[in-house]
């Protein structure tokens, strides 16, 4: 818990004490600053908020980051033998979509380059 939503919240408190005061002893003076001191805590104590939220965030993510690096071995490694499984049960569909692959990117590589329109001269 961030010391700006403690300060805050006192701040609120004392803001509507004060304010009470004001009010009870006809002294609008006090209850303005009443007013605005409980304002001011207010705005306080949501800047404490959204300072926890961001640090929980960025925790979250974190240890979010931290387990998949932990797990992308065991995942690349899964996914290899899956792939491997895959080539052995099936070799004919795996060599067409590697020749399917490679001739799409020999299409890619091979195309003309762009030219701008011939100006003419008289």
């Amino acid at each position: 818990m961030d010391t700006d939503r403690i300060v805050g919240a006192a701040k609120d408190y004392a803001g509507k004490a004060e304010s009470a005061i004001g009010d009870m002893a006809g002294d609008s003076k006090t209850q303005a600053s009443g007013k605005a001191r409980e304002a001011a805590g207010t705005v306080q104590n949501l800047y404490g908020q959204a300072k926890d939220a961001v640090r929980d965030a960025a925790d979250t993510a974190t240890s979010y980051a931290k387990d998949a690096y932990d797990n992308s071995g065991d995942t690349f490694r899964d996914g290899t033998q899956a792939l491997s499984k895959r080539v052995q049960d099936n070799p004919l569909g795996a060599l067409l979509v590697a020749g399917g692959v490679g001739f799409a990117l020999a299409l890619l590589m091979s195309r003309p380059a762009r030219r701008p329109p011939p100006r003419w001269r008289y």
